[in-house]
């Protein structure tokens, strides 16, 4: 039986020390490195070449999406399986777009996660039904460009034009077209609305 060498990237130390304890136990298993940041992970993958990555989305320094998109821009090959507590469909389209080849949320059980990190070794794409149902879930008409993005997260904490203007440093006139252009993709009657739509899609997030 081949073993599968893993690299973890994960900010919680006990949730990493969880990781470790449930794949090592498996003997197709080898854990060759641990990360607790974006950075210090795509450092060790260089480093390493492990077969896969088990990656948390939520990290210091680096995010979790853009080590996704670093790693396979230097190594196309590279095998990610994305572990997250994000459950929003936008999460979950970003990281496979992105490159992620698996998305397990962090619930799923030691052997779901096991059976991911062997179909991704293998090449091929590891999404639970909770994930694809998400995915359906998702609009495709929902495609906000990043300054439309931060618009929005403007509008999730109850930002007014004005203070959007200031925070962004573009002109107040700017701010309203980009409301509306945010508005119209997302079929929302009102601020309200595109607030609730974004957090339950994951499109931005509340810290």
């Amino acid at each position: 039986m081949k073993q599968i060498s893993v690299l973890l990237i994960e900010d919680h130390f006990l949730a990493r020390m969880a990781l470790h304890s449930v794949l090592s136990g498996h003997p197709q298993i080898r854990i060759i490195g641990e990360a607790g940041d974006g950075e210090l992970g795509m450092t060790m993958y260089r480093s390493l070449r492990p077969d896969v990555v088990v990656l948390d989305l939520r990290l210091p320094r680096v995010s979790g999406f853009d080590v996704i998109i670093q790693l396979r821009k230097e190594f196309p090959n590279a095998r990610i399986v994305v572990l997250s507590n994000y459950q929003g469909s936008e999460d979950i389209y970003r990281a496979v777009r992105s490159g992620a080849m698996a998305y397990l949320t962090k619930d799923a059980s030691g052997e779901e996660l096991l059976n991911a990190i062997q179909n991704v070794d293998r090449g091929l794409r590891y999404l639970p039904h909770v994930a694809l149902d998400r995915l359906a879930e998702r609009m495709p008409t929902v495609e906000l460009t990043p300054r439309e993005t931060e618009v929005l997260a403007c509008i999730t904490q109850g930002r007014s034009n004005r203070e959007i203007a200031e925070d962004l440093h573009i002109a107040e006139k700017t701010v309203r077209i980009h409301v509306s252009s945010v508005l119209d993709k997302m079929g929302a009657r009102d601020r309200t609305q595109a607030t609730i739509y974004a957090l339950q899609r994951g499109i931005v997030h509340l810290e």
